[in-house]
């Protein structure tokens, strides 16, 4: 590992794996390098579709997180980059079995006779830094001062961590790990959430990720988990540069013509503030879907709207509807699902997070009622996206 990376410090976890900073050693470029303990078929599902759709953007779009390369843990001591194209057959088998396949004798052999004793150091290493980091985090308490109104009801779909020792074994894939290009911004809640407003700065986020889901489902990629935690920020002198990534829950469509509409999934999968109504009621849906978390995001970016789901304490983007005469807050997909004609009122007239910046123009709001419509149908394409909103802020501007 040491040869190719340095491992440095862990930056980020979730429900799937932990992500740590590091450098490339020849160049000392900084990466970002994500864990994904294979001890689960279900994860590995999940792990192998990220891999697959990073694989597809092959760092061809500015706004979409770049992979840099995949290596495969298959021992305790044991760490091999995984060629560009091909997925570990064993790792495949397991989803399609349903339970963890043991990697072949004589590969896992093969591989421990031609690595160096160098490597089988950097890989000792490399696990005991991970363990270090990982026992790290566990030990640091964050606490948020926010007043934002939380949410009162515990609604919010819970994802398990994956357990690593639920099929130990030498000869087991124990991990992959992913290399991609490191954000020194954080995600988009961090980044935005820690400046002042800034209209200027809110538009320039906004038509990146219009670009970035135009891109993305021009490719057949639905990414189905759109939100301001998914989406990682560089700073540049010239202002942020936003990269949509975590793609998990994405799916990859066989369309020949690219027709996202006419794939149709029936997994109910995301973030509980950011689902389609569909998504929500458990009907099929298409990319359509990804549309309306989309406008979710818009609208909380340019509104600068927060919220604070329970059971965290970390003040995040998003809209929603107040329920009830306490207020409880609602997603938005949820709300619209129990009532289709459900009128949203944008710009929102409700308390939200000081200072504000200006709310958006009439053309604006009226985009972002049609990404946020009940019937899927009703949404704009998402290679129609950038051209309206581009439309919109120049009349803001005039």
């Amino acid at each position: 590992m040491e040869e190719l990376y340095t491992l440095e410090k862990e930056v980020g976890r979730g429900s799937y794996g932990v992500v740590f900073e590091g450098h490339m050693t020849k160049t000392g470029q900084r990466v970002a390098i994500k864990r994904l303990p294979c001890s689960n078929p279900e994860y590995i599902e999940l792990y192998l579709q990220e891999l697959w759709a990073m694989r597809a953007t092959a760092k061809n779009h500015v706004n979409v997180i770049a992979l840099h390369g995949c290596l495969l843990q298959n021992g305790p001591r044991s760490l091999k980059p995984l060629k560009p194209g091909k997925l570990p057959l064993s790792l495949v088998e397991s989803v399609l079995k349903g339970g963890v396949v043991e990697a072949p004798k004589s590969q896992d052999h093969e591989h421990i006779q031609s690595n160096s004793q160098r490597r089988t150091n950097s890989a000792a290493r490399l696990q005991d830094r991970t363990n270090t980091a990982q026992a790290r985090a566990k030990l640091q308490d964050k606490a948020a001062e926010s007043a934002t109104p939380s949410r009162s009801q515990n609604r919010a779909r819970k994802r398990l961590a994956p357990r690593e020792d639920e099929q130990p074994g030498p000869l087991r894939y124990l991990a992959l790990w992913l290399v991609m290009e490191y954000c020194d911004g954080g995600d988009l809640n961090h980044y935005l959430l820690s400046q002042t407003p800034n209209e200027q700065r809110n538009h320039r986020v906004v038509l990146q990720l219009c670009s970035a889901v135009a891109f993305l489902h021009g490719l057949g990629i639905t990414h189905r988990d759109l939100k301001p935690d998914n989406v990682l920020v560089c700073v540049t002198s010239k202002g942020p540069v936003v990269k949509v990534a975590d793609f998990g829950l994405s799916k990859m469509s066989g369309l020949a013509d690219g027709d996202l509409t006419r794939q149709h999934f029936s997994s109910t999968c995301g973030s509980d503030f950011y689902m389609a109504p569909e998504v929500w009621g458990g009907l099929t849906y298409t990319a359509q879907a990804d549309i309306f978390s989309l406008g979710v995001m818009f609208w909380a970016v340019l509104e600068r709207i927060t919220i604070v789901e329970e059971g965290t304490s970390q003040e995040q983007l998003g809209a929603y509807v107040c329920k009830g005469r306490s207020g409880w807050l609602m997603p938005l997909g949820e709300a619209l699902w129990e009532n289709a004609d459900l009128q949203l009122s944008i710009p929102m007239k409700f308390k939200r997070a000081p200072s504000l910046p200006p709310p958006p123009g009439p053309s604006m709001c009226s985009l972002l009622l049609d990404m946020l419509a009940s019937d899927p149908d009703a949404r704009p394409l998402a290679n129609q996206l950038e051209a309206r909103v581009r439309s919109a802020l120049r009349e803001e501007s005039h």
